[in-house]
C-alpha cells in the first residue's frame, strides 16, 4: 500500500479493514451460492464436487470472520442480503442444470481472482500473511473456476450473458460491501 496519502485518502487501517470486510462478505456470499446449489443438485452426480467447493469456501470465510474479529473490523451490514442473494443466486442457476451453476461458479470464480489479485498486489511486506493467505484462497478459486469449465459451463444456455451478468454483480457486491 502507498506510503503517500493525500488529505480525504483513507488511512492504511482503513484500506486494510474495507479489504477483510468485503473478502468476508463475499466468501460468506459463496458459501450462499454454494448452499443454493446443493439444494438443487446435491443428491445428484455433481453434489460430491459441489460439496468439496463449498467446504473450502467455509474455510476461506471462516478466516475471514476471525480476521474481522482480531483486527475489530467492522462486517458489512449487508450479510443478510447477501445470505439471500447468494442462495438465491445458486439455486437459480442450479435450477437451469448443472451447466448453469458451473456457469454461474465460473463467472463468480473470474470475478473474484481478479478482485484477490488487484489486493494481494496493494499488500506490502509488513502484511505478507494477509497477501499468502488471500494468495492461496486466490489458487482454491481457479481451481473452482477450471472445475465449472471442465464440466461445460460454456455449454450452458446464454452462457455469455449470464456470465456478464453475474460479474457484474459481484463488482457491484464488492464495491458497496467495501464501504456498508
Amino acid at each position: 500500500m502507498s506510503a503517500t496519502r493525500l488529505p480525504g485518502d483513507p488511512t492504511r487501517r482503513e484500506r486494510l479493514a474495507s479489504m477483510i470486510r468485503v473478502d468476508h462478505a463475499g466468501e460468506y456470499g459463496a458459501v450462499r451460492i454454494y448452499a443454493g446449489q446443493l439444494a438443487v443438485l446435491g443428491k445428484g452426480a455433481k453434489g460430491d464436487m459441489l460439496r468439496h467447493m463449498l467446504e473450502q469456501e467455509e474455510v476461506h470465510r471462516e478466516t475471514f470472520a476471525k480476521l474481522i474479529a482480531d483486527r475489530r473490523v467492522r462486517p458489512t451490514a449487508l450479510l443478510p442480503i447477501w445470505h439471500l442473494a447468494g442462495f438465491a443466486l445458486g439455486a437459480a442457476t442450479a435450477l437451469i442444470g448443472e451447466r448453469g451453476a458451473m456457469a454461474c461458479t465460473v463467472a463468480v470464480e473470474e470475478a473474484i481472482d481478479e478482485h484477490y489479485a488487484e489486493q494481494a498486489a496493494s499488500l506490502d511486506d509488513d502484511e505478507a500473511g494477509l497477501r499468502s493467505t488471500i494468495e492461496k484462497f486466490r489458487e482454491e478459486e481457479l481451481e473452482h473456476r477450471d472445475i465449472g469449465l471442465a464440466n461445460e459451463a460454456e455449454l450452458a444456455p446464454a452462457y455469455a450473458l449470464m456470465s456478464r451478468v453475474i460479474k457484474l454483480g459481484c463488482k457491484v457486491a464488492i464495491a458497496v460491501s467495501k464501504k456498508v
